[in-house]
C-alpha cells in the first residue's frame, strides 16, 4: 500500500499500491472496485496494436492487453519466473530492481502468438490462446531487444537487438526456427520494417544506418534502396529515410527520436521523442514547419502506433509508465 484517502464521513477510502493499482473501497462491507491498473517499476516500452486491443510491457514483469474503447485493462501476465542476468553492458539500463529477464523490453502479436523480448536478450513466445505459459523461448540474441515484428503474411518473425543483427524465424506452425541473421549494420537495430510481400526487410541502426535485405537468403541488397523503390512496405517505423527527414531538428543527433509510424493512408507521420512530445507531420516530413507538437507525456515518449483505420494514435511513455490515446479531429 502506497496511498489512501477516506471520504469525510468515513464511507469509502480510495487505496493506491505499490503495483500501479487503484481501487475504492467501501468501508463498512469491504468490498473493493479496481478503478485503475497501470505498470510499476522502472520504465514502460513495449507497445503493439492487435485489432481494437493494445499490449504493452515493461520492467516490471508484466505484458497488459487493454481495450482502448473502455479505457480498462482486460488482462494481466508475469512476463517470466526466470531470474537470469544479462552481462555487464548488454542489457538497457533501468530503475527496475528485477533481473534483466523479467524485464520486458519489446512485446509483438499476431492473431495465434504473443511474443516479449526481455532486457536480456531472449524472447517468449506464448500462445495468445494461452499467454500465461511459455511454449518456446527464443535465446539467439546476446544483447537486449528493441523491436519485434511478425511478417505480414505471418509466416515469419523478426527480432532487432542490440548486438547489431536482425533474427529472422520461420514461425511454422510455432516451432520458430531459426531461418538466418540479417548482417551489416556497424551498431545496435533501433528499428526496422518488413515490406508488404514479406520479402524485403529495411533496417536502422545506431550509426543512423539505413540497409535493405532480402528475406529469401536473409543477405543485404546492396542496391536496395532502389531495387525497392515501387516496394510497398508494411509498417514506417524506421526513423532515417529521405522521407522523414524533417523529424530531426537542426543541431541534433538523431537520438532524441524514439518511435516513428505512419499514418494507414500514408498522409502523416507520428513521432515520440526524448522530450515528452508526440508530434505530428505530414508525410513526407520535409518542411519542420508542418508539425504539430502534443504534450502529455512527463518523460520520453518511448513507442507510437496507430489503429487500423489512422481514427486513433497511441503512445507509451518511459518512465511516465503511461499510455495515451489520441483521437483523430
Amino acid at each position: 500500500m502506497r496511498a489512501v484517502d477516506i471520504s469525510d464521513d468515513g464511507s469509502c477510502a480510495v487505496i493506491g499500491l505499490r503495483n500501479g493499482t487503484i481501487f475504492h473501497m467501501d468501508c463498512a462491507s469491504g468490498d473493493k472496485k479496481t478503478i485503475m491498473e497501470s505498470h510499476s517499476d522502472g520504465e514502460a516500452w513495449g507497445l503493439a496494436v492487435d485489432g481494437d486491443k493494445l499490449w504493452s510491457s515493461g520492467d516490471d514483469n508484466k505484458v497488459m492487453c487493454w481495450n482502448p474503447a473502455g479505457h480498462c485493462l482486460e488482462k494481466q501476465y508475469k512476463v517470466t519466473d526466470r531470474k537470469e542476468r544479462q552481462r555487464k553492458g548488454r542489457g538497457a539500463s533501468t530503475l527496475s530492481d528485477l533481473p534483466p529477464s523479467q524485464c520486458a523490453r519489446a512485446v509483438a502479436v499476431n492473431d495465434e502468438y504473443v511474443c516479449v523480448a526481455g532486457n536480456d536478450g531472449k524472447v517468449s513466445v506464448r500462445a495468445k490462446a494461452d499467454p500465461d505459459t511459455e511454449c518456446k523461448l527464443i535465446s539467439d540474441a546476446n544483447e537486449w531487444i528493441e523491436c519485434m515484428a511478425f511478417s505480414p503474411d505471418n509466416s515469419m518473425f523478426a527480432v532487432g537487438s542490440h548486438d547489431n543483427l536482425v533474427y529472422v524465424y520461420n514461425v511454422d506452425g510455432g516451432s520458430f526456427t531459426l531461418k538466418g541473421k540479417l548482417r551489416g549494420h556497424s551498431s545496435f537495430i533501433v528499428a526496422f520494417d518488413w515490406c508488404q510481400e514479406s520479402k524485403y526487410i529495411r533496417s536502422n541502426c545506431g550509426a543512423h544506418e539505413i540497409l535493405y535485405f532480402t528475406v529469401e537468403d536473409c543477405k543485404q541488397d546492396t542496391n536496395g534502396r532502389s531495387n525497392t523503390t515501387g516496394v510497398q512496405w508494411a509498417t514506417a517505423s524506421v526513423h532515417f529515410t529521405w522521407s522523414n527527414e524533417a523529424i530531426f531538428p537542426s543541431g541534433t543527433d538523431g537520438t532524441h527520436v524514439n518511435g516513428v509510424a505512419q499514418s494507414p493512408d500514408g498522409n502523416t507521420l507520428l513521432v515520440g521523442n526524448d522530450y515528452g512530445l508526440v508530434q505530428l507531420f505530414r508525410n513526407p516530413a520535409r518542411n519542420p514547419a508542418n508539425c504539430r507538437s502534443y504534450r502529455g507525456h512527463s518523460e520520453h515518449v518511448v513507442r507510437v502506433h496507430y489503429n487500423g483505420d489512422g481514427s486513433y494514435a497511441y503512445s507509451i511513455g518511459g518512465y511516465d509508465q503511461t499510455l495515451m490515446i489520441w483521437k483523430k479531429c
